[in-house]
């Protein structure tokens, strides 16, 4: 089996070199790069062309202003934000930025592995956490309700929206669901305007809210 290919992109040499550690003991997972500035983790991807970026939130030069970048130049890319501030700001700016996943510091060892094989599996990762915090802010009174659907979701369009809220690409998503890749930009489209949905963060929300992301069963062709 292929192993996940990572870059680590942090300014502090210590914990780099502790994360490089960790990763070195697992078969599945290699690292294969490390930067310390966000311009620098941008170049590096751009020539190493990994499979997973674990890039922390505050390093020089913005580590969500790295994976803007990097989510706009390489749009397969999983990126998991590595984080000391569980503060639900930084998460929803993090997934409007284009994260796959956001992991604290503080994790256990288990819980970053878990992780990090998540996000490079195409999964959101949300520390549990926080994943409560949105879902409370979501719920919150200061919250503002998505408009009601014109009409309900059809089965593709809610299909699409999952695989859209979990970090899948347009690509992968037609390729799953057996559709081409203009189809899916329509389905996803039309579902986001039903919803009154704007921004990636604002689904992961939704999604969260009304279990959007249980597991379904593999789609059939059409």
């Amino acid at each position: 089996m292929p192993k996940l290919r990572i870059v680590l992109a942090d300014d502090h040499g210590v914990l780099r070199a502790g994360l490089r550690a960790l990763l070195a003991g697992q078969p599945d997972l290699q690292v294969i790069g490390e930067a310390e500035t966000a311009e620098a983790v941008v170049q590096l991807v751009r020539e190493l062309r990994p499979d997973l970026a674990l890039v922390d939130v505050r390093m020089p030069g913005g580590g969500l202003e790295a994976t803007r970048r990097m989510r706009q130049e390489l749009p397969d890319l999983a990126i998991l934000i590595l984080s000391q501030y569980d503060d639900p700001a930084y998460l929803r700016e993090a997934l409007a930025a284009g994260a796959s996943g956001y992991a604290l510091k503080r994790s256990s060892g288990h819980e970053l592995l878990a992780a990090i094989r998540a996000v490079g599996r195409g999964e959101v990762y949300l520390h549990p956490s926080l994943a409560r915090v949105l879902l409370e802010d979501w719920k919150g009174p200061r919250r503002k309700d998505p408009q009601p659907a014109a009409e309900p979701l059809s089965e593709r369009e809610a299909q699409v929206l999952r695989l859209v809220a979990l970090g899948h690409t347009t690509q992968q998503i037609a390729e799953q669901l057996f559709l081409s890749v203009r189809t899916v930009e329509t389905y996803k489209t039309r579902g986001m305007d039903k919803l009154g949905l704007r921004g990636r963060a604002a689904l992961v929300r939704y999604a969260l809210e009304h279990g959007l992301l249980e597991a379904e069963p593999e789609p059939e062709p059409e």
